[in-house]
C-alpha cells in the first residue's frame, strides 16, 4: 500500500510527506521531483518549452511508476487529478489524502515560497488570487472524487497534520492506536 498526498499548491504535500514517511519508516517521493529530474529541466521550463499537455504526460508516467511500489509516502502535483487515469492508479495501488488550506494561506505560502517561480509555472492569464479561486473551484470536485479523506492545513503545525493522516489511516485499516508503522 502506498499513501498519497494531494491537494493545491502550497497545501503541505511535500512537507508533510517528507515527515510522514520518516515517521511510518516509508519511503518519500514527489511526482513533481520525479518528472523534473527525469526531464533535467524544472517544471516551469518544460511547460514553457513543450506546454502543459507533455509536462501532464509525464506526470502520469512517473506516477504510473511510482505506484508500482510499496510502503511509499507520495507528493503529487496538485493537477494530478485532472486525467482520470490518476485518479484510478492512485485508488488501486493505496489510500488517497487530500489535503486542503484556505485561498488566504494558500496565497500567503506561495509568495512566500522561493520554488513557485521554478517549479509552479501560471495555470491561467488570471493573478495570483484569482487565479486560485478559479482553478481551486474547477478541481475541488476532481480532489473530492479521489480523496479517503480530507485534512486541513490551515494554521496546523506538519507534526499535528501527520497525527491526523495517521490516526486516519489507522481508523481506515482497522489498526488499533498503540501501533506506530501503519499498516
Amino acid at each position: 500500500m502506498n499513501l498519497f498526498l494531494i491537494g493545491y499548491r502550497c497545501t503541505g504535500k511535500t512537507t508533510v510527506g517528507e515527515a510522514l514517511a520518516r515517521q511510518m519508516d516509508w519511503s518519500f517521493v514527489d511526482t513533481d521531483r520525479m518528472v523534473a529530474e527525469t526531464a533535467g529541466v524544472s517544471i516551469a521550463r518544460m511547460v514553457a518549452d513543450h506546454g502543459w499537455p507533455v509536462f501532464r504526460q509525464q506526470e502520469r508516467l512517473a506516477l504510473a511508476s511510482v505506484s508500482t511500489g510499496d510502503r511509499q509516502v507520495v507528493a503529487t502535483g496538485g493537477g494530478i487529478v485532472l486525467d482520470e487515469r490518476n485518479i484510478d492508479t492512485m485508488r488501486k495501488s493505496g489510500r488517497v489524502v487530500w489535503l486542503t488550506a484556505s485561498q488566504k494561506i494558500i496565497l500567503a505560502r506561495l509568495l512566500e515560497d522561493a520554488a513557485t517561480a521554478g517549479s509552479r509555472p501560471s495555470l491561467t492569464d488570471q493573478g495570483l488570487s484569482a487565479e486560485i479561486a478559479s482553478v481551486l473551484a474547477k478541481r475541488r470536485p476532481l480532489y473530492e472524487k479521489a480523496a479517503d479523506q480530507v485534512i486541513d492545513t490551515d494554521r496546523k503545525t506538519v507534526a499535528s497534520i501527520c497525527e491526523q493522516v495517521i490516526a486516519a489511516l489507522r481508523r481506515r485499516s482497522g489498526l488499533g492506536g498503540s501501533q506506530s508503522r501503519i499498516p
